[in-house]
């Protein structure tokens, strides 16, 4: 099926909804969504995005831009994952337990908002490897237009192109709960910790970067093409990475890859 194709068929799948809620942190895949749902219901369609402890710096401005962009309504929320059980002591399905919980606020809000639908951006290619999540959303009955209708990461980034949206190539941003190993307790200061680590990486002029942490080992990722000038400016991260409190500072030779802490999994 054309891309055009789909998104009409997600647009005319979303209007026979009536109402939506979508579940928009203000990456390219929930930026899409809520751009169809806005185009398929108008004021009928409301983009929800969770402020919580695991929120990378900078993420909520940015959903609120590009919500705003969109024009559809934008609620913000604040959603404790923190306390939400069986989150912070990170076992291997921790995302199956942050999922459920928001869905459980979002699912909430809809219904003091009269909205018939909590729908949320999981995509075609998001089915394969290590997915906890996708548990919670099949339990708590939220809808997956992009994988009922096929579409996968790179379809998304084409819609969003086809669509003039300004994230169209926005690196994919998971949530800071995935820069520790499972097993590691996570808690508010190490979050802030690896946020404050990579937003100081962007600043220095690095698009992509995770910053791993291994129980104040800090491994960094970045896309291989960068590790030569990563170099230049090695002593000025050391110093920078100290002052967080980072004991050792390590740079990934393999560099960036999406869900690198799921590797041992792959291995035992």
């Amino acid at each position: 099926m054309a891309i055009e194709d789909k998104i009409q068929g997600i647009v005319n799948w979303l209007a026979l909804k009536g109402s939506v809620l979508v579940a928009f942190s203000g990456g390219v895949d929930s930026s899409v969504l809520a751009a169809l749902a806005y185009r398929a219901l108008g004021d009928r369609a409301v983009a929800v995005t969770a402020d919580s402890q695991t929120l990378a710096p900078g993420e909520l401005e940015c959903a609120k831009a590009v919500a705003d962009e969109i024009g559809i309504r934008h609620e913000v929320i604040f959603y404790d994952e923190l306390n939400e059980p069986g989150f912070a002591d990170n076992p291997v399905d921790r995302c199956y337990y942050c999922k459920k919980g928001l869905l459980r606020e979002l699912k909430q809000l809809a219904e003091r908002l009269k909205i018939n639908t909590v729908i949320e951006g999981t995509n075609f290619s998001d089915l394969k490897g290590h997915r906890p999540g996708r548990r919670a959303v099949e339990e708590e009955g939220a809808y997956n237009p992009f994988v009922e209708f096929k579409v996968t990461k790179e379809e998304i980034r084409e819609m969003a192109r086809i669509l003039g949206l300004s994230v169209a190539d926005k690196p994919s941003m998971a949530c800071l709960s995935s820069r520790f190993p499972y097993g590691q307790k996570i808690t508010e200061d190490a979050l802030k910790r690896v946020g404050y680590a990579e937003d100081f990486l962007r600043r220095s002029g690095f698009r992509v970067v995770r910053v791993r942490d291994h129980g104040g080992i800090a491994r960094i990722e970045i896309m291989p093409g960068d590790i030569m000038r990563f170099m230049e400016i090695r002593e000025k991260v050391v110093s920078g990475f100290k002052k967080l409190g980072f004991s050792y500072i390590t740079l990934d030779l393999l560099g960036f890859r999406s869900g690198s802490m799921d590797e041992v999994l792959v291995n035992q």
